[in-house]
């Protein structure tokens, strides 16, 4: 058990905010990842899909083992430093120089390219990983409070969303905008590697908020339990092991944790393909195309400032559900309504405002689920903590760390093996629809709509499973008090 915490000064604004500020650096990645890396391998320099894909799967393999390590060591890690700020600090550099040599491949066969994209996507997420899963692992321990927590990851995740925007805008705006010699600002491959400098400087910049702003609350976070261990590499695997089967033993985490992956795993293949729709489905211009996918982070940003409000009124797990099932349908209904002959046509100013506002509600949706999910998972290592005496954030927000990654993991692996089994045309050459089969669009169509997003229906089911509400919470968080040897607030 964690020794007992000094009583903490209350939680400030600037506290939450500069905490939040360093999501910045994940969303910005999730940004470019989600929307530019896998197009340009695949579309610009004319990586097969199968190889794209299985690219970024290889470093899924290696999130797998790196999520959770760097949980329990971060969970048992002794330094003046506490446990999460060091990993803060060491992760920066590091994952600045893999994301920049990402976006700037030289010129390689399509398997030494393919070599180049694993290895790169393997390293950024490696060095995020020794950044993300403290980070949100600290954000756990500045509050113990039932709906503070929804704050603090609302701001958490507020930041994310301004960080998407801004890989969009910067992208978008300045390094692939339209001009005479790229009128489909995407194709310009010059744009790429300066794009990824630009991301990884503001990457640094996010974190170094994050760690500095925070610095003078690691007196009253907890500490490792126990003496400590010198355990070696071996010894540090097999304990890892043993937390995560732990970990997956809590029904109401067993359930969330699954559900989550498959969510994830649908806005995975959306975010792969949604480039390929705006440019071939729906047509859309440079300027519609930012509109687009700005409306979303814009979305997510309004969504989040009510997301507390709506955990009170209905409690968590219905919030998770809604915004699983509001997601799966603004996905599902466009694209059913253009096969029907239902929906604007394209190049017009309804086409391009209706799939914006559809954007928007989504993403004003679907951040109720990602911010209530991350307000639970607390929730469930308080429980955790009364059944075994062990404090451990990391090991459980490994899992959500995880599952982000999943988002351009498997989204990405199935988009890439799903583009070539409909033989999509690649190559900087296929700019337009007029350059793709129309058979091969509509089957573009239904593989970003009906097909993948049709999953959410296990997805709720498996929310569904989740038993922990506020009233068993209170009980725990008394439980807990006594067992520390404090009296219940």
């Amino acid at each position: 058990m964690s020794p007992p915490v000094g009583a903490a000064p209350p939680l400030r604004f600037h506290h939450k905010l500069t905490y939040g500020v360093g999501q910045g650096a994940e969303g910005m990645k999730n940004g470019a990842f989600g929307v530019f890396l896998f197009f340009y391998y695949n579309q610009v320099l004319g990586l097969s899909g199968t190889y794209t894909g299985l690219a970024v799967g290889i470093a899924l393999l290696f999130d797998a083992i790196s999520d959770p390590l760097v949980g329990s060591i971060s969970d048992n890690w002794r330094s003046r430093g506490g446990r999460r700020h060091p990993f803060l600090y060491g992760a920066m550099l590091p994952m600045a120089i893999c994301f920049t040599l990402l976006m700037s491949p030289p010129d390689l066969s399509e398997f030494g390219l393919f070599l180049w994209l694993a290895v790169f996507t393997t390293l950024t997420r490696t060095a995020m990983t020794f950044y993300h899963v403290p980070h949100v692992a600290l954000g756990a321990e500045l509050s113990d409070d039932f709906h503070e927590r929804t704050t603090v990851v609302a701001y958490r995740y507020a930041a994310s969303y301004l960080g998407v925007f801004a890989a969009y805008a910067i992208g978008f705006f300045v390094f692939f905008a339209d001009t005479p010699e790229h009128p489909q600002g995407q194709f310009n491959v010059s744009g790429y590697s300066p794009y990824g400098f630009t991301l990884a400087l503001l990457m640094v910049g996010t974190i170094l908020v994050a760690a500095l702003g925070t610095r003078s609350r690691i007196p009253y976070l907890p500490k490792p339990g126990g003496q400590a261990v010198k355990a070696g590499a071996w010894g540090t695997l097999t304990r890892m092991f043993v937390e995560v089967r732990e970990a997956l033993g809590n029904r109401s985490f067993r359930w969330m944790f699954i559900g989550i992956l498959i969510m994830f795993m649908m806005v995975g293949v959306d975010q792969s393909l949604n480039l390929y729709m705006n440019t071939f489905f729906w047509e859309l211009e440079s300027t519609e195309n930012f509109l687009f996918f700005a409306a979303m982070p814009i979305g997510a940003l309004i969504g989040a400032t009510f997301a507390r409000k709506l955990n009170e009124l209905f409690d968590k797990k219905p919030c998770v559900i809604f915004g699983v099932v509001c997601w799966s349908l603004c996905q599902i209904v466009p694209v059913v309504l253009r096969l029907a002959g239902w929906f604007p046509e394209n190049h017009t100013d309804a086409l391009a405002w209706t799939l914006i506002s559809i954007k928007f509600v989504q993403g004003m949706a679907v951040i109720q689920s990602l911010i209530t999910f991350n307000s639970m998972v607390p929730d469930i290592v308080d429980e955790h903590e009364l059944k075994t005496g062990r404090r451990q954030e990391g090991i459980f927000f490994a899992a959500s760390s995880f599952s982000n990654k999943f988002t351009t993991g498997i989204g990405s692996t199935v988009g890439g093996v799903a583009l070539d089994l409909i033989n999509w045309p690649r190559g900087a050459a296929i700019q337009t629809a007029a350059d793709v089969p129309a058979e091969t669009i509509v089957w573009l169509g239904l593989l970003y709509g009906p097909i993948v997003a049709g999953f959410f229906v296990v997805a709720v089911w498996c929310f569904s499973k989740h038993q922990l509400n506020k009233t068993r919470h209170q009980e725990i968080v008394s439980e807990l008090e006594v067992m520390r040897g404090r009296q219940p607030a």
